[in-house]
């Protein structure tokens, strides 16, 4: 079975952390049959690993070009494995595709998700005939080690829940998912499973991209598949969507909304493209300390990438609340539900050093990292900060509530692109100031302020400024008699 996968990005580590790759230049039974356990255990949730025979690896990085096996080996790798994953406890199968690397020289590549059954133990000895002792295996960092006690029970507790993403969707049926757009993402990343999906059935596709849950006769799509690979989102997925509104002017006229909808990967690539084309703009501005010009945004488009991205990643989708964006002169703000898992605490959030250990929706992160349109390996917000650092902007404000029910990421636009006070404004401002300055000693009637100020009468315009003014309370009506004279506070 081919791995879902372009193989090239898989060993350069574009796509996939190092820390989910473990790579053996030979056949070792008992550390490969540990690290599949380990992956299958996916303690923190972040989509099991693979495991490649044939590579070398130095100081975890991979050796490249790869030597390979041979052929031969292949064949009894393969049944060696075969054997081994049946002493995985419960019952566990990796994905498992030999790759032709050079004339005669194999890599093989096992794919290792997160398993539905864990947690998973194996043989502690896998060559003492008899043995019986079987342990739990986890990753920590790069390495596969043994859990203790107090890692068990964190096992225990992270395996009661599977990932949504990971689900199956008791409501929807295979038949809901698009036999085309599985088609598209592997053409679109280069997956050697492409080509062999020409003739496939929906189901055989869906079952080789890990989407299918259940017994043969009640098959039932994951979650993930529906959000990504189906036309029907919205009859499952009702606000699984993104909004996007642009408010130039703060009373709401010329506001401007957009929605994007069907799979959340080309809702995320259209939202950002029409952020990109319609609500971001450029400015050359120049400096009194420099000769060198800059061009500047009022929002880098890096920033804006990033953090829309990680909403489509991190949101729950179980959550009926769409993705928003709301422009408006002074900020952008970015609001997806939930918010920040409770493993981020308030101080590292203050301090800017967001680096979550949970990750709510790995399926949907490996088929994004695939498309390129996340990185993993909490990058996200560091880019975000250095995109802004770059252009001259101020770093971003995040707002939760007490629960952390939702997130507010905040951009505040460029100084350069800060809104001008209109002469209106700016007029208007200077005569409130030239009210307080003549009450500044005793109440007056209208009348008599308008003779201070210099007015033959009582203009329209004063009128209107007092009566805002008394609205906002920075003036106030002292009753004298039958007459109300005019106050500060």
């Amino acid at each position: 079975m081919a791995i879902p996968i372009n193989f090239e990005e898989l060993v350069s580590g574009s796509v996939v952390e190092s820390s989910r790759i473990e790579a053996k230049e030979d056949f070792n039974p008992e550390r490969v049959v540990h690290t599949i356990c380990a992956f299958a255990n996916d303690i923190d949730n972040i989509g099991g690993g693979y495991v490649l025979i044939g590579i070398a690896e130095k100081n975890t990085l991979l050796q490249l070009p790869p030597k390979g096996i041979s052929r031969e080996q292949v064949d009894s790798v393969l049944k060696r494995l075969f054997q081994l994953c049946r002493g995985i406890e419960p019952h566990y199968e990796p994905i498992v595709e030999p790759r032709q690397v050079a004339e005669g020289r194999y890599v093989i590549v096992i794919w290792c998700p997160g398993g539905q059954g864990r947690p998973y133990k194996a043989y502690k000895n896998v060559y003492k005939k008899g043995s019986t002792e079987r342990l739990y295996y986890i990753r920590k960092m790069a390495s596969t080690t043994v859990a203790t006690p107090e890692e068990e029970r964190e096992l225990y507790y992270v395996s009661s829940t599977i990932p949504f993403d990971d689900q199956a969707n008791l409501a929807a049926s295979p038949s809901d998912l698009s036999l085309a757009l599985m088609r598209d993402h592997l053409k679109e990343i280069g997956s050697s499973l492409y080509e062999q999906s020409e003739h496939a059935t929906l189901e055989e596709l869906a079952d080789d991209l890990q989407l299918l849950s259940g017994p043969p006769e009640g098959l039932r799509p994951r979650n993930v598949g529906i959000l990504m690979f189906s036309d029907h989102i919205h009859t499952y997925f009702r606000y699984a969507r993104i909004e996007v509104v642009d408010l130039p002017d703060p009373t709401g006229q010329n506001m401007m909304e957009k929605t994007f909808t069907g799979p959340i990967q080309r809702q995320l690539r259209d939202a950002l493209a029409y952020i990109k084309n319609y609500m971001l703009e450029s400015k050359t501005v120049k400096f009194a300390d420099r000769a060198e010009s800059q061009t500047v945004f009022n929002y880098p488009y890096a920033a804006v990438e990033e953090i829309l991205s990680n909403a489509v990643y991190h949101r729950s989708y179980q959550v009926s609340e769409p993705i928003t964006v709301r422009k408006t002169p002074d900020v952008l703000e970015i609001t997806s539900y939930p918010g920040f898992d409770r493993s981020i605490k308030d101080s590292d959030i203050q301090a800017r050093n967001i680096r979550g250990r949970i990750y709510r929706n790995r399926r949907i992160g490996d088929f994004l990292k695939e498309l390129h349109l996340i990185e993993g390996r909490n990058t996200g917000f560091p880019t975000t900060f250095r995109a802004l650092a770059d252009n001259g902007s101020p770093m971003p404000d995040f707002q939760m509530d007490e629960n952390r029910d939702y997130l507010s990421v905040t951009l505040h636009v460029h100084p350069a692109f800060q809104p001008r006070e209109s002469r209106r404004d700016a007029g208007r401002r200077d005569l409130e100031q030239q009210i307080l300055d003549v009450l500044s000693e005793r109440p007056v009637l209208i009348s008599e302020l308008a003779r201070l100020l210099g007015y033959k009468g009582i203009t329209k315009r004063l009128r209107t400024t007092v009566d805002a003014m008394l609205s906002a309370g920075t003036l106030k009506f002292v009753r004298d008699g039958s007459r109300n004279r005019i106050s500060r506070p």
